[in-house]
């Protein structure tokens, strides 16, 4: 029986607000976000069970794009339909995109010393976000010889080849070498209650290769479009975590002198200090670019780009999943790609966010504070973020 319209209003109204309180308090990244995600809807509103949870999580972690977004998106789709999943989406990234917008609409505007000092401070506490990234992921992702030498490859492989081409080929080669390698395992789990069919879900791949061919042929024709063009490539290769997006932006964005190198490292050290998914940050890139259309204009279309094609994805697998994550092959891909992701974002520690933003030893040391408060004792990145913003401050006082 199908519910009636007050029920699926009252449905989608009970997820935004659910995802609303989820996008103002979920600090720490997307493995935080999925903890929050199962302490609110799993064990007290029991939207799902627990096992079912676990195979939503570990679908959109096998995927390219942001997992905690998807995953928010996949809950919303079960509990409302199509209305609760865009109410889920809205919610969970609206609070942390309006800040970031704001932001990059006056603090790149600023000048004198104490501004100056808080965006030099952004930039160095990004070198060790970035790090404790890499540290936790090749922990993760690159437990053996094998996935550690992959990882290696892709730095050598980034080396020959810089950019956006040499990032998709690194990828391409470690899931090459992952199916050499064979030690994906056969998952099992529950089977994971999706309201989308194999047509939608067909349709939903064609319109996602359609837009990523597409979108190459349009970006000659106005700046808009090449926006949209640049995003939407990067969100189509972020495999291992919202991280993964760093190089791939600046890939897209300062190398072809959209955006500065040093606003686009202090709008990644910001994207730290407000909750929700970090994929907002493309709200600051958008804002901040130099060509027109930018601000509002360019937030709205940098964000819709950059999520789009993970959720493409995610609605394009989710009728084929529990065939797909049973193929054991497809799992050994999967880990030669994320271990080659772990290469992409070590290359992009050393070049561009190392390189950027230490200048000195007074810089290196604050970055290693910075660091060690967030490995060692594992303070909230808010926390960090607004030390390293002192600090950054300081350090311009006294130089």
């Amino acid at each position: 029986m199908k519910p009636s319209p007050q029920q699926l209003q009252a449905s989608v109204s009970e997820v935004f607000r659910v995802f609303l309180k989820l996008g103002l308090t979920s600090f720490g990244g997307p493995i935080a976000h999925l903890g929050y995600f199962r302490d609110e809807l799993v064990t007290r509103r029991k939207w799902l069970s627990e096992s079912a949870y676990a195979d939503l999580v570990a679908l959109c972690q096998f995927l390219p794009g942001p997992a905690s977004s998807q995953v928010s998106f996949a809950l919303g789709l079960i509990r409302a339909g199509w209305g609760g999943a865009f109410a889920a989406f809205l919610a969970f990234t609206l609070p942390s995109a309006l800040i970031l917008l704001a932001l990059a609409m006056t603090a790149t505007r600023l000048e004198g010393p104490l501004a100056l000092g808080v965006l030099h401070g952004l930039k160095i506490v990004a070198v060790a976000i970035v790090a404790q990234a890499v540290w936790g992921m090749t922990r993760n992702l690159c437990p053996d010889r094998a996935r550690a030498t992959i990882a290696v490859a892709a730095v050598l492989v980034l080396a020959w080849a810089p950019g956006a081409t040499g990032m998709m080929a690194a990828i391409f080669l470690g899931a090459i070498a992952g199916l050499a390698l064979s030690k994906g395992q056969v998952a099992t789990g529950a089977h994971l209650p999706v309201p989308v069919s194999r047509t939608v879900g067909l349709t939903a791949f064609v319109l996602f290769a359609a837009l990523l061919i597409g979108l190459p042929v349009l970006a000659g024709q106005a700046q808009g479009w090449a926006l949209a063009d640049s995003f939407y490539r990067a969100g189509s290769l972020v495999f291992g975590g919202g991280h993964v997006v760093l190089p791939l932006l600046q890939a897209e964005t300062v190398a072809p002198g959209w955006v500065s190198d040093d606003a686009f490292l202090a709008g990644y050290g910001a994207a730290q200090a407000v909750p929700g998914p970090l994929f907002t940050f493309a709200a600051w890139l958008g804002a901040v670019m130099g060509p027109a259309p930018n601000g509002v204009a360019g937030a709205a279309i940098a964000l819709a780009a950059l999520f789009l094609p993970g959720f493409l994805i995610l609605i394009g697998a989710l009728p084929f999943w529990d065939q797909l994550r049973r193929t054991a092959r497809a799992q050994s891909a999967m880990q030669g790609a994320n271990a080659a992701v772990v290469g992409i974002l070590g290359a992009a520690l050393y070049s561009p966010v190392f390189t950027s933003a230490i200048a000195g030893m007074p810089d290196f040391a604050l970055a290693m504070i910075c660091f060690v408060a967030l490995v060692a004792w594992r303070t909230p990145p808010w926390v960090v973020v607004l030390l390293a913003a002192v600090g950054g401050t300081a350090l311009g006082l006294v130089t």
